[in-house]
Formats: structure tokens, C-alpha cells, sequence
């Protein structure tokens, strides 16, 4: 809206510059600023406040897309079924671009500083998981699943095996 009442006097002052180099001037600048009231200038802002409010609320969505997903929460989290996406937030939208921190746990351990200090190359720091358990899957520090240890193009992967239930993740985060 400021931008909108930012263009029309601007748009006056050139309209009014054009007038001015034919001979027919109307009003000057100034004239144009002091008809504009506080009045409106508050009523504006207000009007744009309710708009990012209204556009926080529908996850970022505006006019005819909020329309169309207003409530559709279909598309989001595919591995939860319909009755548990139903008990999702209307606005989840707004979240979905927060970045995480993902992580793969092969294994803990406990050790005094004595024994960290001993330790040197070729070491070998022995874990709690035995060989062949699967690895946990943690997005920020929190258990989410549980995988196995794959490589792709030399590159190290996980293939998850077992997930930790959406509503059980959901109930970790309270």
C-alpha cells in the first residue's frame, strides 16, 4: 500500500513536472505532500500490518492460493495417514523452510580425560552398539530413526530401516 501511495505521488509530481514545462501548473510538491494526511498514512499502515498478519496465518500463501490450500495439509508429511494429518496446524506451511541439523550416530562411549589423553593415532575407541545394529538418525540431537550404513557413488549413505512414529516424534518435541 505505501508502495501504491508512493507511486501516485510520484506519478503526480512527473504529471505535474510535464504541466509545468507546457505552462499548466496545478500544485507543487509541497502542495501534494500536505494533502496528505496522517490520517491516511496510519490507515495505510494498519492496512499493511493486517495483510502480513493475514499472510503469517496462511503460511505464506496469498489470494488465490490460500483459497485453494487453505486447511490442505494433503501434500505435507506423506507418511502420516490421513486421520493424523488432519490433526495437523492449519499454518504449518510457515515452517517447512527452518533448516535442521541431521546427524548419524554410529555409536557412544564414556572415557575419563586420563583415557582421552592416551589416546593417538591408530586407537581404537571401543563403542557401546554392536556391529550390525543400526545406526540412529537424529535431527536436532533428537531420534527420529534408525538406519543401516550404505555407499553410493563413494559416498557414505544411510537407508533407513526403522522410523520412529510421526506422533511419537511430535510427542519427543513437547
Amino acid at each position: 500500500m505505501a508502495d501504491d501511495l508512493f507511486d501516485q505521488v510520484k506519478q503526480e509530481l512527473e504529471e505535474n513536472q510535464q504541466k509545468e514545462a507546457e505552462g499548466e501548473v496545478e500544485k507543487t510538491a509541497a502542495e501534494m505532500v500536505d494533502e496528505i494526511s496522517w490520517d491516511d498514512v496510519a490507515a495505510d499502515l494498519d492496512q499493511q500490518r493486517e495483510m502480513i498478519k493475514e499472510e503469517a496465518r496462511s503460511g505464506g500463501k496469498t489470494g488465490k492460493e490460500t483459497v485453494e490450500s487453505e486447511g490442505d495439509v494433503d501434500g505435507l508429511l506423506p507418511s502420516l495417514e490421513p486421520e493424523q494429518r488432519r490433526h495437523l496446524p492449519e499454518n504449518i506451511n510457515f515452517i517447512l523452510d527452518i533448516p535442521l541439523q541431521l546427524s548419524v550416530e554410529l555409536g557412544r562411549t564414556r572415557m575419563i580425560i586420563n583415557d582421552l589423553l592416551q589416546l593417538g593415532q591408530g586407537s581404537v575407541v571401543e563403542l557401546e552398539k554392536l556391529a550390525g545394529e543400526p545406526l540412529d538418525v537424529l535431527v536436532n540431537n533428537k531420534l527420529v530413526a534408525r538406519g543401516e550404513v550404505v555407499v553410493v557413488n563413494e559416498k557414505f549413505g544411510i537407508r533407513l530401516t526403522d522410523i520412529i512414529s510421526p506422533i511419537e516424534r511430535i510427542e519427543k518435541l513437547k
